[in-house]
């Protein structure tokens, strides 16, 4: 057997001769060659990095067109409309209304579109869900559409309007202090109102930028499978520093944690780690909230996150191009020659669950993906690894590895007979060190091979984990 013991974790120029000379003029005109095939050749040639930047962001569609948006206004007042109507004629104390990044003018142009639609009810109710659903559910008879129910810390529900339109509602407290707030969806209204108020309108260019730049790092929502800047967060990060060059620029510069109070709710950045307790200021960027001073609007926000993060956002810098505004898929092709190159194997696991679809699905298969990370480093060293959810119940995972050739495992205490006993029958090798016995092991199996031998052997634990099917795909 591969595994010899799982534990499941949740886890100066020189002169140049005629020859150099030639050489480095044939080099320069190769590169010159392939920077005039980029769509941002003007921008790369001798152009100062500031207004190469400036003339690369200058063409990128942002936001929707303007057929897409009067659509989306026209079907938000028919879903708002009869939502009203329905919460009026039943007599419910709540009030209804959108939010978002739609309500707040800082919606970027996608393939779908999610309107959130808050329905406040009042403190009294015992289970806003609940009454919520009653409500959706006449009114997706009204309206003639199919309603999902999204189990959460506070259920809400989605209502799907054609191919690239969704509705959100979600149930919130009406209160008129923060702190009276229990979900982090019922200061929702407050953000919406703080936005609206201390977003200029001249500004709302550079936010639909940095979400579009993040949203093609992958590393665009707080959702725990993406672990990146939410929307809010970005929103109140252009408040701060003013512009998305700036911002990139300040993320980059900096080696330590960067801590941010844009509302001065603090005096100083030591009263901050004071007043948040240590969970709460975890990440690599704390943005305490304008609205609540004792929120990390960036709690979600990982180290691996904010690496890419900062990586793409130096490349950006050196070398502006709208490519860095699209998003692509993963290039399988390209980890595939990473593996080569470092005498590796590439290898891509699709994983499937029979969660419920979206961040519960996602966050399922993300912890899954880090656990094949942490049992393929047992026996390789990983490189690189990825991980890609769209929705649905299927992810995929990607590791570039490198076998550690021979690997030293832990035995039982010298003191414990029976199993030094049984250790040693398995392991003639073994030896003696502090008290205990070791002994080496060859890795002589390919990555694919330890994958498809826990697969074999662990199925039982890894249902337990959420997870009904496991692919080794090459």
């Amino acid at each position: 057997m591969l595994i010899e013991k799982m534990n499941i974790k949740r886890f100066p120029k020189p002169s140049l001769s005629p020859q150099q000379a030639d050489g480095v003029f044939r080099s320069v005109s190769r590169r010159k060659s392939l920077i005039a095939k980029s769509d941002d050749a003007a921008e790369l040639r001798g152009i100062k990095p500031n207004l190469a930047i400036k003339r690369v962001l200058k063409d990128i569609e942002l936001e929707p067109d303007k057929e897409v948006y009067l659509r989306i206004s026209r079907e938000s007042k028919i879903f708002v409309d009869n939502l009203k109507n329905v919460v009026k004629k039943n007599k419910v104390k709540a009030d209804v209304f959108i939010g978002g990044s739609y309500a707040k003018g800082t919606m970027p142009k996608k393939s779908c579109y999610d309107i959130d639609v808050f329905v406040r009810f009042d403190k009294k109710n015992k289970d806003i869900s609940k009454e919520l659903e009653k409500i959706m559910k006449e009114v997706c008879r009204k309206i003639k559409l199919s309603l999902q129910k999204v189990h959460g810390s506070r259920d809400y529900f989605k209502v799907k309007c054609g191919q690239d339109l969704v509705f959100e509602a979600i149930p919130v407290l009406k209160i008129s202090k923060i702190k009276e707030a229990e979900n982090v969806t019922d200061l929702s209204y407050f953000h919406v109102s703080y936005i609206k108020k201390h977003l200029k309108k001249n500004k709302l260019k550079e936010v639909l930028l940095t979400k579009r730049f993040c949203e093609a790092q992958r590393v665009y929502g707080a959702e725990s499978y993406i672990q990146g800047f939410s929307g809010y967060g970005l929103e109140c990060l252009m408040i701060a520093y003013g512009s998305f060059e700036k911002f990139l620029k300040e993320m980059i510069k900096t080696k330590e944690k960067i801590i941010l109070d844009s509302a001065k709710h603090y005096k100083k950045k030591e009263d901050i780690k004071i007043a948040l307790n240590e969970s709460k200021i975890q990440s690599p960027v704390v943005l305490v909230d304008p609205t609540w001073k004792e929120r990390n609007v960036l709690a979600a926000l990982s180290e691996d996150s904010f690496k890419r993060f900062r990586e793409a956002a130096k490349r950006f810098v050196a070398r502006p191009s709208k490519e860095f505004f699209e998003v692509k898929d993963i290039e399988i092709g390209k980890l595939d020659s990473v593996a080569k190159k470092v005498g590796g194997e590439f290898v891509c696991v699709s994983i499937e669950t029979d969660k419920q679809e979206g961040d519960i699905a996602g966050t399922k298969m993300k912890k899954f993906s880090n656990f094949l990370s942490e049992q393929l480093k047992r026996y390789f060293e990983v490189i690189k690894s990825d991980f890609n959810y769209g929705g649905g119940k299927i992810a995929n995972a990607y590791f570039v590895v490198k076998s550690k050739k021979e690997i030293e495992i832990r035995g039982p205490p010298l003191k414990m007979k029976k199993h030094v006993a049984r250790f040693r029958a398995g392991h003639k090798n073994a030896f003696e060190k502090e008290g205990r016995l070791y002994a080496k092991i060859k890795v002589d199996f390919s990555a694919k091979e330890f994958l498809e031998d826990l697969k074999r052997n662990y199925g039982l634990a890894i249902r337990g984990m959420g997870i009904e099917n496991l692919n080794i795909l090459n």
